[in-house]
């Protein structure tokens, strides 16, 4: 059987939501450097539009981290395939994430994350899953929540497909 995607946010609606975001860290970073860091592969569209709207200085690293495989649930296994390039020392720091869903990951990561010495440290998320939560991650700014689905589009695949979607779309008929 071959999988469908159903339109869950539109391409207008996640343009409108990013501005938002964008006008909400621009004033909490008022006066200040934010350095997004960007975690791979999926995060990179919502960053890259993210920074376009935020009005104060910003700065960029990326990072791979995983725990999926070609599956569409958590492994459990963090891996990293990509470090930073920059030091974080002193730095008010935004991770921008695609999506937080069981959290292992992104839990996982801000530990490492924070003993690199950022002056803050805060974080951004597309979309939300938290019925999939098992570790608790604090989340400062998200863009939507959404059900427990597997989604696709705006940087978010399935087996590497369907990325270049410009909305977010629910798979449908995937065994």
């Amino acid at each position: 059987m071959s999988e469908t995607i159903r339109e869950l946010i539109s391409e207008a609606a996640l343009d409108a939501r990013i501005r938002e975001l964008g006008k909400q860290i621009s004033e909490d970073y008022a006066g200040k450097q934010v350095h997004l860091i960007c975690v791979l592969k999926g995060g990179v569209f919502f960053m890259c539009e993210l920074a376009k709207r935020i009005t104060v200085p910003v700065s960029m690293d990326f990072m791979s981290v995983g725990s999926y495989g070609d599956g569409t649930t958590s492994s459990g296994v963090v891996k990293i395939a990509k470090d930073l390039d920059e030091s974080l020392e002193g730095k008010d720091v935004l991770v921008v994430e695609d999506i937080i869903d069981s959290g292992r990951t992104l839990s996982y990561l801000l530990e490492i994350l924070a003993k690199r010495g950022p002056k803050s440290m805060k974080l951004c998320t597309l979309l939300d899953k938290p019925d999939r939560r098992v570790r608790e991650v604090k989340v400062d700014y998200t863009g939507f929540v959404i059900p427990d689905e597997f989604i696709v589009g705006y940087g978010l695949d399935y087996a590497q497909k369907y990325r270049n979607l410009p909305y977010i779309g629910i798979v449908e008929g995937i065994e």
